[in-house]
């Protein structure tokens, strides 16, 4: 169960980190770029489209993280303590220091993206897409790491 449930979490993962990467260079993107370029093609959907899946994606992927945090914490990190993997466990933690704080940005996030607001405060939404990108990225890439140090279920 516990194995399905992390495959879910990382599918969940994966488009949220499609959606908010897409969104963080539409917004990153000049608007005056050739629109027929890679780049240029990200103007071609608004940005603010994104916000809802946005938070819907990283909720749905708390949720699923925090049910399947209970089996890391019982089965998986005794394992690391033991074979003195500090620095994965400190990037862990680090981790899961970044998810709190994410979901603690949701709402500003989520209302600099609604009209009308996302036309005057184009930079705050901007900027706190580039946060919350960072913090998708971060926690998607040391969450693979963790899993190749130690593999889940095994």
């Amino acid at each position: 169960m516990a194995t399905a449930l992390l495959i879910l979490h990382g599918l969940v993962a994966v488009a949220l980190l499609g959606a908010i990467t897409h969104q963080m260079l539409a917004v990153w993107t000049a608007a005056g770029g050739r629109p027929r370029s890679f780049f240029g093609r990200f103007r071609a959907v608004r940005p603010a489209g994104y916000a809802n899946a946005v938070v819907v994606l990283y909720g749905a992927a708390a949720v699923l993280g925090a049910v399947v945090y209970l089996h890391f914490k019982v089965d998986i990190q005794p394992i690391l303590e033991r074979d003195r993997h500090w620095r994965m466990l400190g990037v862990f933690d680090l981790k899961e220091d970044f998810a709190a704080i994410g979901f603690g940005l949701l709402p500003a996030y989520w209302i600099s993206w609604r009209p009308p607001l996302a036309d005057e405060r184009g930079r705050i939404a901007a900027a706190l897409t580039t946060i919350l990108g960072f913090i998708v990225w971060w926690n998607f890439l040391v969450g693979h790491v963790v899993n190749d140090v130690r593999g889940f279920g095994s």
